[in-house]
């Protein structure tokens, strides 16, 4: 029964939510069945029995009827998924009114239809967003508003040429935020058609008629700071973009555009542009203290991790181990012990406490490969300057042998292959000068190295 479809969605709702299905499915108007009432009132309980023990809990004198059962957890189903959908649905939502507004109008009820239309366009106007969103709601009220011109005069175009304009805005704003999106995670094209696509989507909203819609506009700034990442120009245009136009999008929208600044930062930090760092630091801080980095009460642990690496980079000590305990409370649960060891272990690192590093990295149980991977790395670098040889060498083939049994670490696992290999050649050639600087030729060219650095530090 666990793997049965029905039977975990029950398990999913929350007390009140199952409250309130309960009541849903009492209603007459969604259902006539009392058995489907006793079925979810079973599934509420958690008993684990299969189907046959849960047709006995509610027809004990009737033999088992497979074929009636499945219908019977079929109709459930059915029925609480509708819950969810009005659960989601509230009454005055933009959706709403305007499909309101449609009822009325496919009644004749034209008087109600017109208060109705004239609320939507009230309310649409008068909320702060001007975004993808706004957009598609703006489009529903020009077709609206073209049905009803339609009726009146078929010859009528104006309201035609207010939908297309309504449809190409909520297009382009939607197509340049997906560019975004993806030139943010990756920076490149994944194939030259799409990159073709790309660019007439872009040409499309560079025409004039767009220059004054933010929704538009604020993409396409930020397209072209995350095309052009060595020029700071397009960096700068972006941010102040981003500072008149934030009030017009949406709480997750300001986090994506924290995110894409945040990027263009790292990219041009990794590619020697050491300025950034304090750049990267100060953008973080703003997107912390304008809430844009935590969705429903979490930050993304990677977040976290890339905060504290940013900070340690800067030197900023103190002000990282406030951020360290301020903001574990908003990871999510099964991360925080393991996060807060990790992050305190590298500070502890970065003030040469190294006896405390050694003592937080064996607080926590790293689940995850790759923090179990980041964690492993601190501590040769700690062995490593504490001259613990011995220790060392025992603790690089036992970081080979995990690498070697994890196959799902991807491309990570060159790096870290990388990191042990150099590391081991780095002790082999201590001594001799004419092989250090062979090996410090060979760091530097190679492109797959986080601890580059350091290792370089050390020769």
């Amino acid at each position: 029964m666990d793997r049965n479809n029905v039977y975990r969605l029950v398990q999913s709702l929350s007390a009140v939510e199952r409250r309130d299905a309960r009541r849903f499915l009492e209603s007459p108007y969604f259902n006539l069945r009392a058995d489907l009432l006793r079925l979810f009132d079973f599934f509420c309980a958690g008993k684990k029995a299969d189907k046959a023990g849960a047709w006995a809990a509610l027809h004990p004198s009737e033999p088992y009827d497979d074929t009636r059962m499945r219908l019977l957890m079929s109709y459930l189903n059915r029925l609480l998924e509708t819950f969810l959908l009005v659960q989601d649905m509230p009454e005055k939502a933009p959706e709403s009114r305007i499909r309101l507004a449609a009822a009325y109008r496919n009644r004749g009820l034209m008087e109600q239809y017109e208060r109705t239309m004239r609320a939507f366009e009230r309310d649409l106007h008068a909320q702060p967003c001007r975004n993808e969103n706004y957009y598609a709601l703006q489009r529903l009220y020009q077709f609206e508003q073209h049905e009803t011109a339609l009726r009146k005069n078929p010859a009528e175009t104006a309201p035609l040429r207010g939908l297309a304009r309504s449809i190409d805005a909520h297009y382009l704003t939607a197509r340049l935020r997906l560019i975004c999106l993806e030139l943010s995670q990756k920076n490149v094209y994944r194939s030259d058609s799409e990159a073709a696509l790309h660019r007439s989507v872009i040409a499309l909203a560079e025409a004039p008629e767009w220059a004054e819609q933010p929704g538009i506009s604020t993409y396409l700034s930020a397209i072209r700071m995350l095309q052009h990442g060595d020029d700071s120009a397009y960096y700068h245009a972006f941010l102040k973009k981003m500072e008149a136009t934030q009030t017009l999008f949406s709480e997750v929208e300001r986090r994506e555009f924290y995110l894409f600044a945040i990027n263009h930062c790292i990219r041009r930090a990794n590619s020697g542009a050491r300025e950034m760092e304090h750049e990267l630091l100060d953008l973080y801080r703003r997107a912390l203290d304008a809430g844009s980095l935590i969705g429903n009460g979490v930050l993304s642990r990677f977040t976290y991790h890339n905060i504290v690496a940013s900070g340690l980079r800067c030197g900023e000590l103190d002000w990282v181990e406030n951020f360290i305990h301020r903001y574990n409370r908003h990871l999510e649960r099964q991360y925080r012990e393991s996060s807060l060891s990790f992050n305190l272990a590298r500070l502890e690192y970065a003030r040469h406490r190294f006896d405390s590093v050694l003592t937080l990295l064996q607080k926590a149980n790293y689940n995850d490969p790759l923090l179990h991977l980041a964690a492993k790395t601190l501590l040769l670098k700690t062995y490593f300057v504490l001259d613990e040889y011995d220790l060392l060498h025992s603790h690089l083939d036992a970081m080979r042998n995990y690498i070697h049994r994890k196959k799902v670490l991807g491309y990570h696992r060159k790096n870290y292959l990388n990191i042990i290999r150099f590391t081991e050649r780095l002790l082999q050639h201590s001594h001799d000068s004419r092989k250090r600087k062979a090996l410090r030729a060979e760091i530097e060219r190679e492109q797959v190295l986080t601890e580059k650095e350091w290792l370089l530090e050390q020769l």
